[in-house]
């Protein structure tokens, strides 16, 4: 039998053979002279003995039967139901390993999303550097073959262009992969809004000309809040670059600036045509491309953005304006949220 092996059964059989022989000894002690009373007393022994031994036999066989359990799930199994062990420290026992185990398939299926997330990461990066690198080895082999000055310098500014999208792209990549890490530092500062929206819109100024789109400003005086003026201006420069594209010819941009005793809030407008009701869902997901994105857009821009404005205990949304365009709301909270 395999639970002899025990060495808590060998001792327990060592000892009901002491027990026995007490026993034996106990009876002839309590009638001198008579083999029956000897007898009595072992056969009390070896009664109380056999008692013991069997619930240890089955404690084990319970014990053995939770074993197998516990690898039939480790091995895959989710159907296996713990609620059978109803005895005593054994239940309590039986209940500590499935919730155990439940945390452990809980963690492997974790760690199996997101290696097959990051798979999909990696092949989306892959595409996406890819893409311009392509064409800028296709640029190049065009300016070497180039003989005219002025298509010369065209080909070397569109070669700017691609290698500006490509560190533009790495830079993102980084910043989301710091965020993620969790090595991200955010300075803890009163940012004042006016110069942050100022320093978000510099880089749009040439773009935003060309288009013949103006911007309209609506910021309360000594509006701020506290967080990293650095990263926050990527944010808002995100969300001010995508209004900007899905903002026609003549196009106008509102943004508008308060502060309350509960957060401060950042509204931008635009008048385009607003986002699609099936994109607006995965509006912030990595690498999503909605249906009227543009060929150079990667989809991680507005990601980037709620990640660093959820990073500094705020909160951004996006919705469509009823009289028409895209509004995001983004949010820092002074208190935790």
């Amino acid at each position: 039998m395999n639970f002899l092996r025990n060495y808590e059964i060998k001792h327990q059989i060592a000892a009901s053979l002491l027990l026995l022989i007490f026993a034996g000894g106990i009876g002839l002690f309590l009638f001198p002279g008579s083999p029956a009373g000897a007898a009595y007393g072992f056969l009390c022994g070896l009664a109380m003995s056999l008692i013991c031994i069997f619930f240890t036999k089955k404690r084990y066989d319970h014990l053995k039967g939770l074993a197998a359990d516990a690898d039939r799930m480790l091995h895959g199994d989710r159907s296996l139901n713990f609620t059978n062990y109803q005895e005593g420290e054994l239940a309590i026992l039986a209940n500590e390993v499935e919730k155990l185990l439940l945390r452990l398939t809980e963690q492997s299926d974790t760690l199996l999303k997101d290696k097959r997330y990051l798979s999909d990461s990696l092949a989306d990066i892959s595409h996406q550097l890819r893409t311009p690198l392509t064409s800028l080895h296709l640029l190049l082999t065009r300016l070497q073959k180039a003989v005219d000055e002025g298509e010369k310098r065209r080909l070397a500014y569109e070669g700017a262009q691609l290698l500006g999208r490509v560190d533009w792209l790495v830079d993102a990549l980084l910043k989301i992969s710091r965020i993620d890490a969790g090595t991200a530092v955010f300075a803890r500062e009163r940012v004042d809004a006016e110069a942050l929206v100022e320093k978000a819109l510099e880089p749009l100024g040439i773009p935003m000309e060309l288009r013949e789109q103006k911007i309209v400003r609506e910021i309360e005086a000594q509006a701020g809040f506290t967080g990293d003026a650095a990263w926050t201006v990527e944010a808002l420069g995100n969300i001010l670059k995508n209004c900007m594209e899905h903002t026609g010819q003549g196009g106008t941009l509102w943004i508008r600036v308060s502060e309350n005793h509960l957060f401060t809030e950042f509204q931008i407008e635009d008048n385009g045509s607003g986002i699609d009701s099936e994109d607006l869902p995965h509006l912030f997901e990595r690498f999503y491309k909605g249906k009227d994105a543009s060929d150079s857009s990667v989809g991680i821009g507005l990601a980037l953005s709620r990640m660093i404005v959820c990073a500094q205990n705020g909160t951004l949304k996006a919705e469509n304006r009823p009289e028409g365009g895209a509004r995001f709301v983004m949010r820092f909270y002074k208190g935790i949220v």
